[in-house]
């Protein structure tokens, strides 16, 4: 499976023209219709539709369309619908013009200061009554599928951007710890020959002397002492379990961002701990490369689905 980031963006127009007899009956039924989505990371899924009015009744078969293959991440969608028509200036018909002014007549007798009915008005009361609406939904529905299509494009494209750059980012943190292991025993060594120095110039002993059986024990003790505290061979070996899984997840693909947020804590106690420990102005170094690293993996993870 591919891995998917929550960000893309994805935009279709398709012009719908129907029959001389369907667009003499309604002016607005050769017509532009337009869908847009756009989506942004989120810790869930989160719809939001702006339509026109007469498209309203078509937002359940949207979201049902979009939460059959949207997992998490703030999407919005928008439709448009523009008339396409010459003109929507058309002659009313006699038994308009009639009825219109029969109610005129009507309302004059009850409120004889009424204003009379303007030419505008005639024509506009007179396309409302002789206007059918017409029926977008099915049009609408398969411009939105090509749409979601075009979306899940954009975001695999840059979801597998995503996933070459935490890739690079797992090999280098690889890299780090690699260098980070050699350094424990030199460290110990150098420590070592402190401890036995110490004790030399304690004892106030000659080069020449021998160093007293008791003293290279209990320099032997804390050298090991210090080994022990130092000992970061176990945070290394998590760090490198946590990078195998998450090289794993990004092969496998498919919903891993949660999983992926939590292997990102993870990665972050190891090298908080690898610092705390560290002994080496080297060490410390790593530690804070290894931060930086991990922080760059953090930002990125946020917008993977």
């Amino acid at each position: 499976m591919s891995v998917y980031s929550m960000t893309g963006y994805a935009t279709v127009q398709s012009s719908t023209a129907q029959s001389a007899l369907e667009t003499e009956s309604s002016p607005d039924a050769n017509s532009r219709l337009g869908v847009e989505i756009r989506s942004v990371n989120s810790r869930f899924l989160d719809l939001a539709f702006r339509l026109p009015d007469e498209l309203r009744q078509a937002e359940p078969a949207l979201r049902e369309l979009l939460t059959g293959q949207l997992k998490r991440g703030k999407v919005e969608v928008r439709v448009s619908l523009e008339s396409t028509s010459a003109s929507n200036l058309r002659a009313p018909s006699s038994a308009t013009l009639q009825r219109l002014g029969s109610l005129e007549d009507s309302i004059k007798s009850w409120l004889p200061q009424a204003a009379a009915l303007s030419v505008a008005d005639v024509l506009r009361l007179a396309t409302n009554e002789d206007k059918k609406p017409h029926d977008h939904s099915p049009e609408l529905l398969k411009l939105a599928k090509k749409t979601l299509t075009e979306l899940m494009a954009a975001r695999e494209r840059e979801g597998a951007r995503l996933a070459d750059m935490l890739l690079d980012r797992t090999g280098q943190l690889r890299a780090l710890a690699k260098l980070a292991v050699p350094m424990v025993p030199k460290l110990v060594e150098q420590q070592k020959a402190r401890f036995l120095e110490r004790w030399k110039e304690a004892m106030a002993l000659s080069e020449s002397a021998t160093l007293p059986e008791i003293a290279q024990d209990r320099a032997l003790t804390e050298a090991t002492a210090f080994a022990i505290r130092i000992d970061v061979a176990e945070e290394i070996t998590r760090l490198s379990s946590h990078l195998d899984e998450i090289d794993r997840l990004l092969a496998d693909g498919g919903e891993l961002g949660k999983r992926l947020d939590f292997l990102i804590q993870e990665l972050h106690r190891e090298a908080n701990t690898l610092g705390s420990k560290s002994a080496s102005l080297e060490l410390t170094r790593i530690s804070v490369d290894m931060k930086v690293l991990i922080e760059q993996i953090r930002e990125q993870v946020q917008n993977i689905e």
